[in-house]
């Protein structure tokens, strides 16, 4: 006997309501089951700089917190431009995340007529890592060969040389290029910038003497300082580093000249706009909680660094506000993307 209509209507009913809760809650198990395979962390920068240093000290504590392999891979080119391109047009399913930085959150949407990706629109952001300041430095050697003890020295001999010294820097439109320009600026000197595709190869050059001054984040530069091979002139934060007590700030050392000159530098995990808020904010109290411990947060703070763990809303805020800050720096400095 067929069944009843009744029983039927039931049964469809039934099944329309399983197909509900199947599609509302298919995204949910989707995303609850994140990450089933490894993150890729695109560091947009060679090997060796502080954008590479910091995301290799926060990917195994990931992966140790997920049970899945964070991965860091340096996809290096114009300023940051490429790796953050590749990002911003990843899929937004949080298996690829970058690790920003002022230039390519901050400066180079001053810098750059044309960007490949909007700062804004086309990232969520996760958690501020760290904020460094950056340092002055030059080839000890041959700061010896030129009578170059200080800032006051540096800009004598530049204002005196124009254009015999060499700048090297980690990209166009980096903050070790744009407090370099800043330098400049301020001081009258000229000095032939070259710019590099990270801080490593360039650290490579200066540490051979083919480069003669750079404007490094200070934790790639620092075991290179404590090594004696680079000279600490000057750091371009407002305050002295707790990791560099004797090396004094630009504008202390620089005199009239360099009054009020800062230049620090920050970096950022970011993901795809439009990456689930749950994985964002899982993703935000890992690294939050890692750099809270001793030996993360100690091991940080020796290379000069501040590690921070922000909220992706405090995040955000500090990415909206560097854009002006950095604007009114490039119009002020001059610089041009080469």
């Amino acid at each position: 006997m067929p069944p009843s209509f009744p029983l039927r209507r039931r049964t469809a009913l039934n099944l329309a309501a399983l197909t509900a809760v199947t599609l509302v809650a298919g995204p949910v198990a989707a995303q609850s089951g994140w990450p089933n395979k490894p993150v890729r962390i695109v560091v947009p920068f060679a090997p060796g700089g502080t954008t590479d240093i910091l995301a290799r000290a926060v990917a195994p504590e990931l992966s140790k917190a997920f049970g899945q392999q964070f991965i860091v891979d340096n996809r290096a080119g114009a300023g940051g431009n490429v790796g953050a391109e590749i990002v911003a047009r990843s899929p937004n399913d949080g298996y690829t995340l970058l690790m920003g930085t002022v230039g390519t959150h901050g400066i180079n949407r001053a810098l750059y007529p044309k960007l490949p990706y909007d700062p804004i629109k086309d990232f969520a952001p996760i958690t501020l890592v760290a904020a460094v300041p950056n340092v002055m430095e030059m080839n000890v050697d041959k700061a010896k060969a030129l009578g170059i003890n200080n800032v006051a020295d540096f800009v004598k001999y530049a204002k005196a040389n124009p254009g015999k010294l060499n700048m090297a820097s980690s990209g166009s439109g980096t903050s070790i290029h744009l407090a370099g320009e800043l330098f400049k600026s301020m001081t009258g000197s000229y000095m032939t910038h070259i710019p590099y595709r990270g801080s490593g190869p360039a650290l490579m050059d200066m540490v051979a003497g083919n480069a003669d001054v750079m404007f490094d984040n200070l934790p790639s530069s620092m075991q290179q300082i404590k090594g004696g091979k680079l000279k600490a002139l000057a750091v371009t934060s407002a305050k002295r580093s707790p990791a560099l007590p004797d090396v004094p700030t630009v504008e202390e050392a620089g005199g009239p000249l360099l009054k009020g000159y800062e230049a620090s530098s920050w970096f950022g995990l970011l993901a795809p706009a439009g990456t689930s808020p749950d994985i964002i904010n899982r993703i935000q109290h890992e690294v939050a909680k890692s750099l809270s411990t001793p030996a993360i947060k100690e091991k940080m703070e020796a290379q000069g660094a501040i590690p921070s763990g922000n909220t992706p809303a405090e995040f955000a805020k500090l990415i909206d506000s560097e854009h002006e800050k950095w604007a009114k720096v490039v119009k002020a400095s001059g610089a041009k993307v080469d």
